[in-house]
């Protein structure tokens, strides 16, 4: 079960600090008044610490579907050791530290052209003490040096990705650019469902992938409040799986 507490406190950025805790056999990372964190093996659990800055910036911020996809993968954490994992729009990048804890190698992104979310990506990486950890600036939809350079994935982490429109087809098709260097990539999606006349089938289609909706209910994530906190809250809130295939 994902449990987060909240340890927050304010400093001369306006930044904020929350502790995610998980149940398992791993480590716990704590916030401490001397120094912002401290990590100590508990035994019992597994915690990740998180950072938000007060910015207009969509990926300053820890949204419902974080918690979500998050509860998704310590659901299915003994499949994440050695996994290769990358998490796309990463920004806190919650999700994609959970699975760095969890055992799999990962790749943080966010866009090449939001330098503030890059450094929030190392600056999660560096509070969680996971320094193997690469972060990398991904521009959906335009195929640079560093998208040519990330291997074969077997995981690709989107949280709430599907915000804007207009944005739909370029994540679609840097997945898709990525599915060609191991078709059996799973795109593992959690969005927020903002309006009833948003749709990702015609794309889906049309970039030859499947879509599976997975219940939250069976991986407990229907509810208002995950981690003790009040996220997902009253949103609605989807998990996908997206796979290469034609759609049926």
């Amino acid at each position: 079960m994902l449990c987060w507490r909240s340890a927050s406190r304010r400093d001369i950025a306006q930044q904020h600090k929350h502790l995610w805790q998980m149940q398992g056999p791993e480590f716990s990372l704590w916030h401490c008044k001397k120094s912002l964190c401290c990590l100590c093996p508990v035994g019992c659990t597994l915690s990740a610490l998180g950072s938000q800055v007060l910015h207009l910036q969509y990926g300053m911020y820890v949204w419902p579907c974080a918690a979500v996809l998050a509860q998704y993968l310590w659901f299915h954490r003994r499949v994440l050791p050695g996994k290769a994992v990358l998490e796309i729009g990463a920004g806190v990048s919650l999700p994609g530290i959970l699975a760095a804890k969890c055992g799999a190698e990962v790749i943080l992104s966010d866009s090449s052209e939001l330098p503030h979310c890059l450094e929030i990506c190392r600056q999660s990486c560096q509070m969680n003490n996971v320094p193997q950890v690469d972060v990398v600036g991904l521009t959906w939809g335009h195929v640079g040096r560093d998208l040519l350079a990330i291997p074969p994935q077997d995981i690709i982490l989107a949280s709430d990705v599907f915000f804007e429109p207009e944005d739909f087809e370029d994540i679609l098709s840097t997945v898709y650019f990525l599915m060609q260097k191991n078709p059996k990539v799973q795109l593992w999606s959690t969005y927020q469902v903002r309006s009833a006349d948003w749709s990702l089938e015609a794309l889906l289609y049309k970039w030859d992938m499947t879509c599976v909706h997975i219940p939250l209910e069976s991986f407990d994530a229907d509810k208002e409040d995950i981690a003790e906190s009040t996220l997902p809250g009253r949103h609605t809130v989807e998990m996908l799986v997206i796979s290469f295939g034609k759609t049926l």
